[in-house]
């Protein structure tokens, strides 16, 4: 069987979705090239700071990497702005959906918050509000977000800064996408 032959998904036959299941599945293990893809996409995103946001986003990775961080925070860190091109008014929630099922409740709690915390750095400069991140005064992660963007996020622009390569990350990349950690995703709202 190479295709379905179904019209619409109610008339499938569980030979399709099996068939559909097992190309998923192959798909997916394809799923830590896609990523690295898109990180390499980074290097080409808007323009105006002094480096792209490719390098801001290795030089955080990397600072987290000296830091003696974890794999899912430096993986966290490395990915924060992944949604920067496709959703650049949602970025940190595209980014936190992407990493979901892979990370603990904490750390897509502080990339998808991390648009937020950020602001404290400059919202007061274009007429935003730079303390918005009180919202969440009460979560559980709130000082940790505060401690994302200041040490490894809002620090992280610097051109003379010598960060990791990709191909450094490339093989964490590779082991840490290699299969969700978290089945049920759902339960993380």
């Amino acid at each position: 069987m190479k295709k379905v032959s179904f019209k619409s998904m109610e008339n499938g036959t569980a030979e399709e979705y099996a068939f559909l299941n097992g190309l998923e599945s192959e798909f997916n293990l394809e799923l830590p090239s896609r990523l690295i893809a898109s990180l390499r996409g980074l290097n080409s995103s808007f323009s105006g700071y002094q480096i792209s946001r490719l390098e801001h986003s290795l030089q955080g990775a990397t600072r987290a990497h000296y830091a003696g961080e974890d794999l899912e925070m430096v993986i966290a860190i490395l990915f924060h702005d992944i949604g920067d091109g496709l959703a650049p008014y949602s970025h940190s929630e595209m980014a936190a959906a992407i990493l979901r099922p892979f990370v603990s409740e904490k750390i897509y709690w502080i990339v998808k918050h991390h648009g937020i915390f950020q602001m404290y750095y400059y919202a007061h400069h274009s007429g935003g509000d730079r303390n918005a991140r009180e919202l969440f005064i009460d979560s559980p992660w709130y000082q940790d977000a505060i401690k994302f963007c200041h040490e490894y996020d809002q620090n992280c622009f610097d051109p003379s800064y010598k960060s990791k390569t990709l191909e450094f990350f490339v093989p964490m990349i590779n082991d840490f996408f290699s299969r969700p950690k978290f089945k049920e995703p759902e339960k993380l709202v």
